[in-house]
C-alpha cells in the first residue's frame, strides 16, 4: 500500500507519518504545501526521509494560491457570517488538491490527513479529495479509536516520538492553536475557548503575530492606492513603496504612470499583510458555527485581506449596476458557506463563481484608503467605468435633465398603491 500524507514536520504529523507506516505496513510519501506560513522548510525533505517517508514533496502553492484561491473569493465579497474572512477554510482545498495529484502521480492508494474528528478541516480535505480523485481512499487517523486510544494527549505523542526516534521538538504547548497562510493567521482553543476572555487585553498582546495591536499602531493615519481590473488588484500605491518591497524582498517591480508598482497576486498580498499589520488592521474575534454542528471561538488576524475585501466593494459601488450589485451581495452568505465547509470544487461553487467573474467585468478603478489604529478609512475613489454621474446626483439643477423630479409623484403612487389598498382591508377588519 502506498498513501500520500500532509506532513509539516511538527510533532502531530511527525508520529502520524510513523504510526501510518506501522499500522498500514505502507510506503509513505510526505507532502508539504507553502501556502504562506513562513515556517522554515529548509531540510523538512530530509526530516520526513528519517522519519520513515521515501519520498517527500516540498511545493512553493503561494502565487497559485493568491491568484486562483484567494483572489476569486474577495471578487464574490466572501465572508462567512458576516466577520470571518475564510483565510482558513480557502488554503484547504488547494493543500487538498496538489495532494490528490502527486497521489495520483505516484499510484498511490490513499492520502491521510492530521484534521482532527471534531472540525471543519476533515470534511474540506475529504470533499476535495472525492471531487478531483474519487479512487482514492481517505484515510483519517483521528477519526479512528485504536489511535485516539494510543494518543490521549501530547504526553503520549512525545514519548511514541522519543520511541521511534522520531525528531521532533518536544516544547510545551503553548496555551492555544495556531494556524498560519499567505492570507491570514488563526488563534484557537486554550484559553480562547472562553468566548468571555478578552484576546484584545494587553497580557496576550504576544500572541499576535501580523499585526501591532491598534493601541500600539502609529499616532499618524497612512495612505495607500489599490488598483484594480475586473475586480482583481493589479497595483499598489504607497509613498515609501521602494522601501517596503525592499523590506519584503521584492524586486523588478515597474511602476504605471501614476507611480502605481504593478504587482502579482502574491505580491499584492505580502504588501498588504505587512501594511495592514503596521496599523492593527484585519483583527477579528468571533464565535463561528462549524460544518460538524458546534460553535467554536476562533481569533484571526487578517490585514492584507481586510484592506483588500474594503478596497474592493469601494470600487465596485462606483462601477457595478445596481441589481448586479444587490443580487450577487444575495448570493454571498451561500458563496461562503460553501467555502467554509469545502465544497470548492463543487459545481454549485464553481456555478457561482462564473456570475461572480461576470459581475466583475466593469469593476475597475482605483480606490484611497486611508489606515489608522485598526481602521480602514476611505479617503476617494475613481473609476474610467463610473456609474456615479455628480450631475445627476446634485441637489443643483441638473445640467443633463435626465432626471425630472416631478415623475417621483407617479412613482411613489404606483408604489405606494398596494400599502394603501392593504391598509384600507386591514383597518375595516380592526
Amino acid at each position: 500500500m502506498k498513501i500520500v500524507v500532509a506532513y509539516s514536520g511538527g510533532l502531530d504529523t511527525s508520529v502520524l507519518l510513523t504510526w501510518l507506516k506501522e499500522t498500514y505496513q505502507a510506503e509513505i510519501i510526505a507532502f508539504c504545501a507553502d501556502v504562506g506560513q513562513e515556517e522554515e522548510l529548509t531540510g523538512l525533505d530530509a526530516k520526513a526521509l528519517n522519519t520513515g517517508a521515501t519520498k517527500c514533496y516540498i511545493d512553493d502553492l503561494r502565487e497559485e494560491f493568491a491568484s486562483d484561491f484567494i483572489f476569486p473569493m474577495i471578487q464574490a465579497g466572501a465572508i462567512y457570517e458576516g466577520q470571518y474572512f475564510l483565510g482558513t477554510s480557502i488554503a484547504r482545498p488547494l493543500i487538498a488538491k496538489r495532494m490528490v495529484e502527486i497521489a495520483r502521480a505516484e499510484n498511490a492508494d490513499a492520502v491521510a490527513h492530521g484534521a482532527t474528528g471534531k472540525g471543519n478541516d476533515q470534511v474540506r480535505f475529504e470533499l476535495t479529495a472525492a471531487a478531483l480523485a474519487p479512487e482514492l481512499k481517505v484515510i483519517a487517523p483521528w477519526r479512528e479509536e485504536r489511535f485516539r486510544a494510543q494518543f490521549p494527549g501530547r504526553a503520549e505523542m512525545i514519548a511514541y516520538a522519543e520511541k521511534n526516534n522520531i525528531p521532533v521538538a518536544a516544547s510545551a504547548k503553548k496555551p492555544y492553536s495556531m494556524d498560519r497562510n499567505l492570507l491570514h493567521i488563526s488563534f484557537e482553543s486554550g484559553i480562547l475557548e472562553d468566548p468571555w476572555f478578552d484576546a484584545s487585553a494587553e497580557k496576550v498582546r504576544d500572541m499576535y503575530v501580523l499585526s501591532v495591536s491598534p493601541e500600539e499602531a502609529p499616532d499618524k493615519a497612512e495612505y495607500v492606492e489599490l488598483v484594480f481590473e475586473k475586480g482583481i488588484c493589479t497595483a499598489i500605491g504607497y509613498h515609501e513603496m521602494d522601501a517596503l518591497l525592499a523590506e519584503l524582498k521584492i524586486e523588478g517591480i515597474s511602476y504605471n504612470k501614476e507611480n502605481h508598482a504593478r504587482l502579482s497576486p502574491l505580491q499584492v498580498m505580502r504588501v498588504l499583510n505587512k501594511l495592514g499589520g503596521r496599523h492593527g488592521v484585519g483583527r477579528v474575534d468571533l464565535v463561528e458555527n462549524r460544518f460538524v454542528g458546534m460553535k467554536s471561538r476562533g481569533v484571526y488576524e487578517t490585514p492584507g485581506g481586510a484592506i483588500l475585501h474594503f478596497a474592493h466593494r469601494q470600487v465596485e459601488s462606483l462601477t457595478m449596476d445596481r441589481e448586479v450589485m444587490h443580487l450577487r451581495d444575495s448570493l454571498i452568505p451561500k458563496y461562503s458557506t460553501l467555502v467554509y465547509n469545502g465544497f470548492w470544487f463543487a459545481p454549485e461553487r464553481e456555478a457561482l463563481q462564473a456570475f461572480v467573474t461576470e459581475s466583475q467585468k466593469n469593476v475597475t478603478g482605483v480606490v484611497r484608503l486611508k489606515l489608522y489604529k485598526g481602521n480602514i478609512i476611505t479617503a476617494g475613489r475613481k473609476s474610467p467605468l463610473s456609474l456615479y454621474n455628480p450631475h445627476i446626483a446634485t441637489m443643483e439643477a441638473d445640467p443633463t435633465q435626465a432626471y425630472n423630479q416631478s415623475d417621483a409623484t407617479g412613482f411613489i403612487a404606483l408604489n405606494a398603491l398596494r400599502l394603501k389598498v392593504a391598509a384600507r382591508v386591514h383597518g375595516e377588519q380592526q
